[in-house]
């Protein structure tokens, strides 16, 4: 959904431009809007033929299961991969962890790289192409603390219905060092 609303060919989009209005402000994008897209590209990548991932999506209720006039992504995902193909992560942090984290992130603005914080090296440049570095709109503290409001009010409630429903969640300890958060990724993912 950031590219969506960071896309500069939507930047006259006024629709668009008030999803990135939400999104900078750390708020959840409009639930109507993020499931209509989602829904869009994964029956497009799965008739493609691929697999698709999803990274903190789907974020409410109403995007995971719909209501009585629309479909959520969970059962879109069900239709045209199988119950059984649906895999759950969550990445399992405190909060302040994830805060210390995000607040000291930066992006590169030419190839998008995410440097993570690190005492001895404070880098001004992108240690792989040397591009400018960024901080992104959502990863100033009080940003950080409405996106974590957001989290616990609109999209932890998904897990335990995820769970009602039969499906298991693979919980990663996302404390952990970036590496081994993505071999316990791998392990849980059976990659």
């Amino acid at each position: 959904m950031e590219q969506v609303v960071n896309d500069p060919d939507n930047r006259n989009n006024p629709m668009i431009q008030e999803e990135k209005k939400l999104f900078d402000g750390g708020k959840l994008l409009t639930p109507s809007f993020v499931l209509k897209v989602t829904r869009e590209k994964t029956i497009d990548v799965s008739k493609a033929g691929f697999s698709i991932v999803f990274s903190g999506s789907p974020r409410t209720m109403f995007e995971a299961f719909g209501d009585d006039k629309n479909r959520g992504l969970v059962d879109i995902l069900d239709e045209q991969y199988g119950k059984e193909n649906a895999l759950f992560v969550l990445l399992d942090i405190d909060p302040g962890v994830a805060i210390q984290r995000n607040k000291n992130r930066r992006v590169c603005s030419v190839c998008a790289t995410a440097i993570l914080y690190n005492d001895e090296h404070q880098h001004k440049t992108c240690p792989l192409c040397g591009g400018e570095l960024r901080t992104r709109a959502v990863d100033n503290p009080a940003v950080l603390e409405t996106r974590i409001k957001e989290y616990e009010e609109r999209t932890k409630p998904i897990v335990a219905e995820l769970e009602k429903r039969g499906y298991k969640i693979n919980k990663v300890n996302a404390a952990a060092k970036p590496f081994d958060v993505f071999a316990e990724l791998k392990k849980k993912l059976q990659l």
